[in-house]
């Protein structure tokens, strides 16, 4: 039997930043794939993800990528990016999102995709700043979400808040997971897939195989490549942010701030319904046959670890996310 071809999609998450690897980066998808059988080379891997990747670069350079390669696993994770800046549309986002489920859907690849944690929460920004960031990732968490759920996607709950906390699984820069935090990852969707029949080998290992950078070293990276990382944002998202904080201020001196995330869910809302009134769109029960490898069924909704059951009623709603109100409580 043919090796299983494994491509993962995405940005940095996924290209591995905070776990670095000789001379290079490894991350949570190469833990994975690594782990997915028990043969040595019964797995085929190939990560397209890049630093920086929004879902259109998903959709327009990585997607054709991954296709010809013809996977059998392909994950998806994607969308922080698209919050961080000014050009922010989630009903763009959901649209582009549908095109690329639907793609592999179409040749019978199995998804993986994820909800993840705002940034505003894990860089501590303060209130008026952290808010605004939290509904653009709830609302692009509500569309992976529901999307997972139309295409019989593996989907991983990455939003809880022990994972928020705790500083172990995290870098230096507080927006990428370290080795112990992509490890977690890896550990999360392996079991995933394991219910699913995709995943014969061992687990990742939870414990990290190099040790942790020194503090040193942290601020060194803060200082560097954290600084430029800063400015580069600055210059596209922050004039907008600022103005979504005086707004954030105003509502909530006048008591309405709820407006602000009624607007936002119903964006959400819209921007998935949108999508189910397009022609010749298909869902993952129309999948076809995956060739020579056979669809597997994907995990039930209840599976999923972390799942909120108070959550998982319906496909267009929110993963769990941190409580707005914690975001930027200087915990941090």
């Amino acid at each position: 039997m043919s090796p299983v071809r494994f491509v993962a999609l995405g940005d940095s998450l996924t290209e591995g930043v905070g776990d670095p690897a000789g001379d290079g980066r490894r991350g949570w998808a190469a833990l994975l794939a690594a782990a997915l059988a028990e043969t040595p080379g019964a797995t085929e891997f190939t990560n397209l993800a890049v630093s920086g990747a929004q879902t259109r670069d998903v959709l327009e350079r990585q997607t054709p990528a991954a296709l010809e390669l013809r996977p059998d696993l392909v994950s998806v994770v994607i969308g922080v990016n698209d919050t961080l800046r000014r050009t922010f549309d989630i009903q763009a986002v959901a649209a582009r999102l549908d095109e690329v489920y639907a793609a592999f859907t179409r040749e019978g690849a199995t998804l993986l995709t994820a909800c993840l944690p705002d940034p505003g929460a894990m860089l501590g920004l303060p209130s008026p700043l952290a808010r605004p960031l939290a509904r653009r990732q709830r609302a692009v968490n509500t569309v992976v979400h529901a999307l997972s759920e139309r295409y019989g996607a593996v989907h991983l709950h990455a939003t809880d808040g022990a994972w928020i906390s705790d500083r172990t699984l995290w870098s230096a820069d507080r927006l990428h997971p370290g080795e112990r935090g992509h490890r977690q990852l890896a550990v999360r969707f392996h079991a995933l897939l394991g219910e699913a029949g995709w995943a014969t080998g061992r687990p990742p290992s939870p414990e990290p195989e190099f040790p942790a950078p020194t503090r040193a070293a942290s601020l060194l990276w803060l200082a560097t490549a954290g600084t430029a990382w800063v400015a580069r944002r600055s210059q596209d998202l922050l004039p907008q942010l600022l103005r979504l904080a005086a707004d954030e201020l105003h509502h909530r001196a006048r008591g309405t701030s709820a407006h602000l995330d009624l607007t936002a869910s119903t964006a959400a809302s819209a921007a998935l319904s949108a999508l189910s009134e397009r022609p010749g769109r298909i869902t993952g029960a129309q999948r076809r046959p995956a060739v020579p490898h056979p669809v597997v069924p994907s995990v039930p909704a209840r599976a999923r670890i972390g799942a909120n059951p108070a959550l998982d009623a319906g496909a267009g709603t929110a993963c769990p996310v941190m409580a707005v109100d914690r975001v930027g409580s200087g915990s941090r």
